[in-house]
């Protein structure tokens, strides 16, 4: 299993997750010097920070982490980030639609140019996309158009993805969440009420669904987990 964005709250809680669950772990981190490191962690998890932005360069080194830990199963693509709160038409919001669209449209389509071929090749696995419900619900977000265009347009991805490799027995599904419960949301919006957020233990029980093979039949699917903020 490949967690990207294994240092974020999300990703690191599904790297303790699976590792937990038994399965063999990548945890993969963007390398800012660009140069390649691979560390075992535990007898199950090998943490590797790799040059996120090129597939052919980080297919290599999922190869070399794979050799440490066996062939994927599959992968959960947690690597993301938000930024807004200017309207659209304001000039703040240019650098804003950049920095968005890379971080999570980008970043996630080629870490699937970079897994994608070894799943296909041995026909299976399972692949989990981190949408938003701005993607699904864009007029809830206002001051961040261009998150909300990157999540939809994540979304739409792995449905067309999902149609592409279904015959090859790999499947691509997405969650959609609301605002989720981690340190950074919490420091960003300390008046608001939490209760309604999505925590990362809910969020990764429907990841964890997705990833097994109880959800042999479901690929394709945009799934809203809203926590109490669903209306």
């Amino acid at each position: 299993m490949l967690v990207s964005g294994a240092n974020g709250a999300l990703g690191s809680a599904m790297v303790e997750r699976c590792a937990r669950d038994g399965a063999r772990v990548v945890a993969l981190e963007r390398s800012h010097g660009g140069e390649l490191q691979l560390a075992r962690v535990s007898s199950n998890v090998v943490r590797l920070q790799a040059n996120t932005g090129d597939a052919t360069a980080l297919a290599s080194a999922i190869k070399r982490a794979e050799s440490e830990i066996g062939a994927l199963t599959g992968a959960v693509l947690t690597a993301g980030a938000w930024r807004g709160g200017h309207p659209f038409h304001e000039a703040e919001a240019a650098s804003d639609y950049r920095t968005v669209m890379d971080a999570n449209l980008e970043a996630t389509s080629v870490a699937l140019r970079a897994i994608l071929p070894g799943l296909v090749e041995r026909k299976r696995g399972s692949v989990v996309l981190i949408g938003s419900r701005s993607g699904a619900r864009p007029y809830t977000a206002p001051g961040s158009a261009a998150y909300a265009a990157a999540k939809a347009a994540l979304s739409a991805l792995a449905q067309a993805i999902a149609a592409e490799v279904l015959s090859a027995g790999v499947r691509v599904n997405s969650v959609l969440p609301s605002t989720i419960d981690t340190g950074a949301n919490r420091q960003a919006m300390p008046d608001a009420d939490r209760s309604r957020w999505v925590s990362t233990d809910s969020l990764g029980d429907v990841i964890e669904f997705l990833l097994s093979e109880a959800a042999r039949d479901i690929s394709g699917a945009s799934i809203p987990v809203y926590g109490r903020d669903g209306v």
